[in-house]
């Protein structure tokens, strides 16, 4: 599953916004950075399972051409980009999202085109899982441990460095000592760093066959209207 990387998951979200809601979006992130709106995304600090999060605008005329021979694309609508990593599941993430900023939500998606607001849940669970692009390529550079894990080895690594200086002089009763009191100190930093199963894999597969289910019945009562006309 390429959207996965160890404990991390990549979520894309690409949403189509009219050509004068451009510059409102963008008004609406100058006006982010400010003291008057910042509030409203500052709940974001309190979701450790998130490594990052980045919202940007893609103007409808400034697409790259790749090539010469690349016809220029004459697009309808400008897009929203919403990328961000994080761990645990993507029903986690969503739900962590609307709560913790509703309101900031709702002034970032600023009228971009179908979105249903954050609350209630549901249909924004579905804007988001029928906007969201798939990544076909996610690098980690520590794939097997979460934001927490990394800043608990942060904060663990001088402890050990220290311990190393200690032994090199201490009895072997005074580094039995040191050694359980660093144990007992930072047991909320020794954490595993390992595969964890993520959740939003069973949900995805659910949905996937759900999906094919539809089309297979589509398909078969296609065929059995078809025999019955030719018939």
């Amino acid at each position: 599953m390429s959207n996965i990387a160890g404990k991390a998951y990549a979520m894309n979200v690409i949403t189509p916004l009219k050509p004068m809601q451009t510059w409102v979006t963008r008004a609406i992130h100058w006006l982010a950075g400010t003291r008057l709106f910042s509030s409203k995304l500052r709940g974001l600090i309190t979701l450790s399972l998130i490594h990052y999060a980045g919202w940007a605008v893609l103007g409808r005329k400034h697409f790259p051409v790749l090539h010469a021979e690349q016809p220029r694309e004459r697009l309808t609508y400008s897009y929203y980009l919403f990328f961000s990593n994080f761990n645990g599941s993507w029903e986690q993430y969503v739900d962590s999202f609307s709560t913790a900023i509703p309101s900031g939500l709702d002034l970032l998606w600023y009228k971009n085109i179908g979105y249903p607001k954050s609350v209630p849940r549901t249909p924004f669970h579905e804007y988001i899982l029928h906007n969201q692009i798939w990544t076909d390529h996610y690098y980690s550079a520590y794939p097997l441990a979460a934001s927490n894990d990394v800043k608990a080895a942060c904060r663990l690594k001088p402890r050990i460095i220290t311990l190393a200086e200690q032994a090199k002089t201490a009895t072997a009763e005074e580094f039995t000592a040191l050694y359980e009191k660093m144990l007992t100190e930072c047991q909320e930093d020794l954490g595993l760093v390992a595969e964890t199963p993520i959740v939003s894999l069973a949900s995805q597969a659910v949905q996937e066959r759900k999906r094919l289910e539809r089309q297979w019945r589509r398909a078969g009562r296609n065929t059995v209207e078809g025999a019955y006309h030719h018939g």
